[in-house]
């Protein structure tokens, strides 16, 4: 690696072994200070109209009671930005000083005036001084100097205005909304998102306003994460201030589905020390975005000290874009296969045909043969309690070696082995796949030798640390350095959580391995409960937040996806029940993904790559996509989705649903 390469490595990043959090610039936001050493904030947004006083306080009340310590309100023109007036008298009234954020988009008028009444304004630079066309536009030197000068032209009154009111200001780049302007120049790339902030960033600071806070939101969990790192690399590169970030996945949708997304992406920051104020989108009521973010951050509290890992003198792969470890195909794991899914059934004994449907495999015993939906597991563990049947295909058993030498079927059976030793002192292994139980501190010569001599090993990564994900990544990186291409599976092992707490930290913890093309496949155990039914209940509970968390980072899609924006006051339809509605007719499509936005600032450039998008544009009227082209305007919201369901079959994605997928 070039000494230039780990310089800009190790200014996004104090360590990729120990824990340290980013120091950052505070930014004194209605005197609750973000940065520096306070703690990780959270926040949301509203989702009432703006123009509803009493219905904005009291959610904003309800937002205060579950902890929220920003509140975010959209202001699309001039009379919502006068209302914020209002909601903030109430809720002084009331005896809250919670800070208010007005959230801009394409209204620099309303921001100006938002300015001089809350605490921070939130302008988008995508759209702040640019209108999009969807238009490729060729720009020399000059040409792109004097659309910087029309910038600054518009955008300086409101910095001034900040500045003389002390009112904060977050830039915020959304993946979806860069302007043509950036398209044509830097392409719909992390680098795009970060010059369209730094675009802005350097005209605040040519007029000496430093109060800023930089966001680099996207749906693509993947572009997400690469962005904030170059945007924190070229902060440092450039000599401009270590301004705070606000993290946040957009568009991230709903349930177990929104909640994985958003801790896949905002975890793998966390985990690295980046980020002082999070704000997790879900098509959900806003307070119940807070507890959500209050889970992923609390996880940092006492993260300091940690069993220590051995440090990265040098960063073996890019981490400004994506691409997957290379690995040897051993069976049907690695190589060019989808990571894999094993689940977790060694507490399970005597199993029927039956119990393997909270599996994704299922037995239909009219026609005598095995079926299986897209969340069908790849291999089941079942340690010393194995299954006594055949399983169907596209279903392998994993059992402790012990007792696969105790069994004749030693050909459809694999054994895993749980220390090196135990590996190293038998030469009875399976002839095609052989599982070995593995941790950071069995590195060293002898587990080297033996990777780069047997082509029939596949390791299970597991980790005691309380910073886990930095001590696999750190074992990853040996195998990189050394050349080494075994598979991988990611074991992580989880006790006390509740199922929420579970998504979020499974989300993070190999999801932040993932997207960046490291692991093979993913294993997640759990203690179960007693009771037969609620412990199959867990299994099938692991399975899905398995296939969750592969969806999420990009690198199996199992279902479909649906990026829905979380909703606010500029939404022109019930969201929720419209989600629920598309969600219901459509979860059959695999790798299908469908933009549901509630208006149309958060229409075509917010849906990034959908498919398909299903855009609010008038009271009762939709706007309906093919990814960012209009296709149907207009359609009467009754009709909508039967409208988006055709305009699927015509590009021949639609399947119908089968009995199991129902």
């Amino acid at each position: 690696m070039l000494a230039s390469e780990i310089a800009s490595f190790q200014s996004y990043c104090q360590s990729l072994t120990e824990y340290i959090r980013r120091p950052s610039r505070v930014v004194d936001i209605g005197g609750l200070p973000l940065g520096g050493t306070n703690p990780i904030r959270v926040q949301s947004m509203t989702t009432v109209d703006t123009m509803d006083t009493e219905g904005s306080v009291q959610q904003c009340l309800r937002m205060i009671e579950a902890g929220c310590e920003y509140i975010r309100i959209t202001a699309p023109s001039l009379k919502e930005a006068q209302n914020l007036e209002n909601i903030r008298k109430e809720l002084r009234k009331l005896g809250h000083d919670t800070p208010l954020i007005a959230d801009i988009h394409f209204t620099p008028n309303a921001a100006e005036l938002a300015a001089r009444i809350v605490e921070k304004v939130r302008i988008n630079p995508g759209n702040y001084a640019d209108k999009k066309k969807f238009e490729t536009i060729e720009y020399n030197d000059a040409s792109y100097q004097a659309e910087i000068d029309r910038i600054r032209e518009r955008f300086t009154p409101l910095v001034k205005i900040c500045k003389e009111y002390g009112t904060a200001m977050r830039i915020g780049t959304n993946h979806g909304s860069l302007s043509d302007r950036i398209m044509s120049r830097y392409g719909d790339t992390p680098l795009g998102m970060v010059e369209s902030a730094l675009e802005f960033l350097r005209i605040c600071e040519d007029l000496n306003y430093y109060d800023v806070v930089l966001s680099m939101k996207a749906s693509n969990t993947q572009i997400m994460v690469q962005a904030y790192r170059l945007l924190v690399q070229k902060l440092d590169e450039e000599g401009l201030e270590p301004y705070p970030l606000h993290l946040g996945v957009t568009e991230a949708g709903d349930g177990e589905d929104g909640r994985i997304k958003s801790a896949v992406g905002i975890g793998a920051l966390l985990e690295d020390g980046l980020g002082d104020t999070v704000r997790v989108s879900l098509t959900e009521e806003p307070e119940y975005e807070v507890p959500v973010a209050y889970h992923l951050v609390k996880r940092y509290d006492d993260r300091a000290p940690h069993q220590p890992i051995p440090p990265i003198e040098e960063i073996p792969k890019d981490p400004y874009s994506y691409s997957r470890r290379r690995t040897q195909e051993v069976a049907n794991i690695g190589g060019d296969n989808v990571p894999r899914v094993i689940v977790d059934v060694s507490a399970i004994s005597e199993w029927s045909y039956h119990d393997l449907k909270h599996v994704g495999h299922f037995y239909l015993p009219e026609l005598d043969k095995w079926t299986m939906n897209d969340q069908g597991c790849d291999y089941v563990y079942t340690g010393q309690q194995p299954i006594d049947f055949m399983l169907p295909n596209g279903l392998k058993e994993i059992r402790d070696v012990n007792v696969w030498y105790q069994h004749e079927d030693q050909q459809n059976k694999y054994p895993l082995f749980r220390t090196l030793e135990e590996y190293q002192r038998t030469d009875t292994r399976h002839a095609q796949l052989n599982f070995l139980h593995i941790r950071l501190e069995d590195w060293g010569e002898g587990l080297m030798q033996t990777l780069k001599d047997d082509a029939t090993l596949v390791l299970l990564l597991d980790t005691e640390n309380q910073h886990a994900m930095p001590e696999q990544r750190r074992f990853f990186f040996g195998l990189l350095e050394q050349q080494i291409t075994t598979p991988v599976i990611v074991l992580r092992k989880y006790t006390e959580v509740n199922d929420e707490q579970l998504q979020l930290h499974a989300a993070t913890d190999v999801g932040g391995l993932l997207i960046d093309g490291l692991g093979d496949g993913i294993m997640l155990s759990t203690p179960l409960t007693d009771g037969r039914d609620e412990q199959l209940s867990q299994i099938k509970r692991n399975n899905s937040i398995s296939f969750g968390i592969l969806q999420a980072a990009r690198t199996r899609m199992s279902k479909t996806e649906y990026i829905s924006c979380p909703s606010c006051g500029r939404t022109l339809f019930d969201l929720q029940e419209t989600t629920a509605m598309i969600r219901q007719r459509t979860d059959h499509l695999k790798g299908v993904k469908i933009g549901i936005m509630g208006c149309i600032v958060n229409g075509p450039g917010e849906m990034a790559d959908a498919d398909y998008g299903y855009v609010g544009s008038g009271k009762g009227k939709i706007t309906l996509y093919r990814g960012q082209e209009v296709v149907k305007r207009s359609v009467p919201s009754e009709q909508a989705v039967d409208e988006l369901i055709e305009l699927i079959r015509e590009d021949d994605k639609w399947t119908e649903p089968t009995a199991i997928e129902e």
